[in-house]
């Protein structure tokens, strides 16, 4: 009987020293990673892996437990409690947003209490929840970031009156802005594949201490999905897969990756293929934005036809194909290494905007205007090194190679001349980042930049009846253009006491670049070559106070600045109908100094709110003005008499708003949020700066249950009135409604939407979603093409 009594004892005690427990979301199913286990005296913790388990050798049946993760609701069981549960416990999601590590502000991973920026974060459970078609879409998510579109196949964030060239776009670490980001809204954004993002950074005013040049109003911080090691002999073994339909543009969408992970080294592999078809607007308010007429082609000739559905947006679809390849190699625990293949090309991209101009009151202006299409290819290299020593403790080296291609098509009315300029830019980054812990108190990150571009630009013309092929003005120089940057910077981070942290950096750039005209068949340059060789200092200082665990105020001041690129010194373009853009030898960097302050405060973990002011001065501001070429105002330009234009330091503008964000967990099911942007900026000649977007925001309530989660939002901008708008906008009637007095202008609207998912088990989903539901007709500021309609969407997600 003593050998009986002694046996199940022993059992017992090992049974519970050796127990394992599981953590996972209540809605979805997913195992949690980095929840921390704890008992009531913390003299007993554990941390959950990537499987959502974790050993509980010390605890036993005496103690009640604490599980708690930065993204959940806190949860507090009896370890019988947990026991009769099976060891899994099912932990709810948070409204309030309390994640607290960020990268993107200095490149490593620091606590978010001890950063000055304003930053938002973007995770992957959000994305697979929103189901956004884009990237750009993904970033409009976060209703923080403003999107313009021209055309469907497209996507420009604004970031407190930036956009374009002035914010900065940054990959797995590599910047992705090159030599002919232009001032004019780009698309390069949707290049990347919002189904393979782990999670998403943006930094709102400048970041060009760690970033160098175009940071002015903020960055944006993209990290793809990493390799999952395996921890033990077995392997780890991962496939996502996800099909999704929408009805506005009739999407299909098809996505999977795998992840093979040994100990040392792994694999992952991603596919996502997208078909856009024409898409369709609401049927309720502005008529002024339908497409009533489209240009088609009957018997070699050009004929205007009429719409029959005036709500379907002809000639906007396209599709894309997007590719990653991940190996990851680590030969010892101090050293790691991560080759990473993006590839991404999509078809030819209808340029809204431009097929809905008319060149009189019947006709329309262009039979065909389309980018070709566009091609983004890079080998991103990093090696990792954990050592230790004088110089660094952690420290990652970052080689890249890009393949950029893109090309605009367009011919007129009834023209049979098809014009088409292709451009290729080759870019090679290389990085080298480090980190040293000088003491308990003190940080220092500091690094190496250099870049370097080279640009080819080539056009043709090309007659549609006949096949004939002719020479055309290229949109760069055709003789090719070199554009390099090196940089030096560091950033000092130090605790001065468990309340205060002080941040202060500076950077160091240098910045030279050579274009050269050797065809002036078009047009008589003055020079065979513009030549830019100049440096930029730059520096911020920011300051986070916590007076208790709930307070925290931050103050930053900083600034940034953006050289001039090949597209600002070189280009020769048409800026909007009856406008040439020429080159200007005689630019200089433009600069912006920035000041925030941002106060934030918890309620027990249940309620959170925030509030951002900021003022930015921008100085050398590049704008383009009237100008003259070779004496003339005026010149030929594709066959039509233009203004000529030219991009100036003008002198200088200033930009000020705030952002107001608040969340709140109601009840274990119920969550509420809400927030709201406002900016307003001018430049020295009073004229509206043409990136500041008009007030917007977005409220949302959410409920989450076992297995279920379903969320109700609205989103709302507002008017800018004629008056408002800058002479840029002003001279493009076309995009915009009009007002009593006839005028351009861009009306207030708001939207609701109602989104939702089923886990039917561990691995499968569905989720379901209504977009805009009232059926609005709305066109976003400055875009092209108008919003969707009424828009269903289902999609079917795996995770095995």
């Amino acid at each position: 009987m003593r050998l009986i009594l002694i046996l199940a004892v022993f059992f017992l005690f090992t049974g519970l020293s050796g127990q394992t427990i599981k953590v996972v979301d209540n809605s979805n199913l997913q195992p949690i990673e980095n929840v921390a286990i704890f008992n009531l005296e913390h003299t007993k913790t554990a941390l959950t892996n990537e499987k959502g388990k974790a050993g509980l050798p010390s605890f036993n049946e005496n103690d009640t437990l604490f599980f708690q993760h930065a993204s959940y609701q806190d949860f507090i069981l009896p370890f019988s409690a947990v026991k009769k549960m099976g060891f899994e416990i099912n932990l709810t999601k948070s409204t309030v947003n309390l994640s607290e590590f960020v990268v993107s502000a200095s490149k490593w991973e620091q606590k978010r209490e001890e950063v000055p920026n304003k930053i938002t974060s973007i995770k992957v459970k959000e994305v697979e929840f929103l189901n956004p078609q884009t990237t750009a879409d993904l970033l409009g998510t976060s209703n923080e970031v403003f999107i313009q579109k021209s055309q469907l196949g497209g996507g420009s964030p604004m970031i407190r009156g930036f956009s374009a060239n002035s914010i900065l776009l940054v990959v797995d670490g590599v910047r992705m802005n090159n030599a002919i980001y232009r001032s004019g809204n780009l698309q390069n954004i949707i290049t990347i594949d919002p189904n393979i993002i782990e999670d998403a950074e943006v930094i709102f005013g400048p970041g060009s201490i760690i970033y160098g040049s175009d940071a002015l109003g903020g960055v944006m911080d993209f990290h793809t999905k990493e390799i999952r090691l395996s921890h033990e002999d077995k392997p780890t073994i991962k496939t996502n897969a996800m099909l999704r339909y929408a009805t506005a543009n009739k999407e299909k969408t098809a996505h999977v990756d795998f992840n093979y992970g040994r100990k040392k080294w792994g694999s992952l592999t991603s596919f996502s293929f997208s078909d856009f078809d024409d898409l369709k607007m609401g049927s309720v308010g502005n008529d002024d934005y339908q497409r009533f007429d489209y240009v088609g082609r009957l018997e070699n000739t050009d004929k205007m036809n009429r719409n029959s559905d005036p709500d379907i947006q002809k000639f906007s679809g396209y599709n894309q194909l997007n590719v990653l390849q991940k190996f990851k190699y680590n030969p010892s625990s101090s050293v790691g290494l991560t080759y990473a293949f993006h590839f991404s090309i999509s078809s030819d991209i209808p340029r809204y905007d431009r097929l809905i101009q008319y060149a009189n009151d019947s006709t329309l202006k262009y039979g065909e205007w389309y980018y070709g299409p566009q091609q983004w290819m890079m080998h991103n290299l990093q090696i990792n090194l954990e050592n230790k020593n004088k110089v660094y403790d952690d420290a990652r080296i970052t080689i890249a190679y890009q393949d950029v291609e893109e090309s605009r098509h367009d011919r007129k009315f009834d023209n049979a001349n098809l014009r088409s300029r292709t451009e290729n830019v080759d870019v090679v980054n290389l990085n080298f980042d480090l980190d040293k812990k000088l003491s308990d108190k003190n940080t220092l990150f500091y690094g190496i930049e250099g870049v370097y571009n080279y640009v080819k630009s080539t056009a043709q013309s090309k007659n549609i009846l006949t096949n004939k092929v002719s020479p055309e003005s290229t949109r760069y120089p055709d003789g090719g253009s070199n554009y390099m940057t090196a940089a030096i910077y560091t950033n000092l981070k130090s605790n001065l006491s468990k309340k205060i942290t002080l941040q202060a950096g500076i950077r160091y750039s240098q910045v030279h670049a050579v274009s050269k005209f050797e065809d002036t068949t078009f047009y008589k340059f003055p020079y065979d070559k513009i030549e830019l060789n100049t440096g930029a200092l730059n520096g911020s200082l920011g300051l986070v106070y916590r007076p208790s665990g709930s307070w925290q105020i931050n103050t930053n001041l900083s600034s940034g600045f953006r050289a001039p690129n090949v597209d600002d010194l070189a280009k020769v373009f048409d800026s909007e109908p009856g406008n040439v853009v020429v080159p200007n030898d005689n630019l200089n960097p433009e600069y912006a100094y920035n000041a925030d302050l941002g106060l934030m405060k918890k309620f027990d973990s249940k309620i959170r709110f925030d509030i951002t002011f900021f003022g930015t001065y921008i100085d050398n501001l590049m704008v383009r003005r009237d100008y003259t070429f070779n004496g003339e105002d005026s010149i030929m330009y594709d066959d039509e008499m233009s203004k000529v234009q030219a991009l100036v330091n003008a002198g200088s503008g200033w930009l000020f708003g705030g952002s107001f964000n608040f969340s709140a967990d109601i009840t274990e099911h119920i969550g509420f949020r809400t927030n709201l942007t406002y900016m307003k900026g001018e430049d020295d000649q009073n004229d509206p700066i043409r990136h500041v977007s008009p007030i917007f925001g977005s409220t949302s309530v959410s409920y989450s249950a076992s297995k279920f989660k379903v969320d109700f939002y609205a989103n709302y901008n507002g008017q800018i009135s004629f008056e408002n708008l800058s002479s840029t906008e002003r001279d493009k009637p076309h995009m915009y409604a009009e007002d009593d007095n006839g005028n351009p202008y861009s009306p207030a609207w708001y939207t609701f939407n109602l989104k939702g998912y089923y886990q039917i088990n561990k691995m499968l989903q569905i989720n379901l979603g209504i977009e805009n539901i009232l059926d609005h007709r709305y066109r976003p500021y400055s875009s092209g093409i108008v919003a969707p309609g009424r828009n269903f969407i289902i999609a079917l997600r795996a995770s095995l």
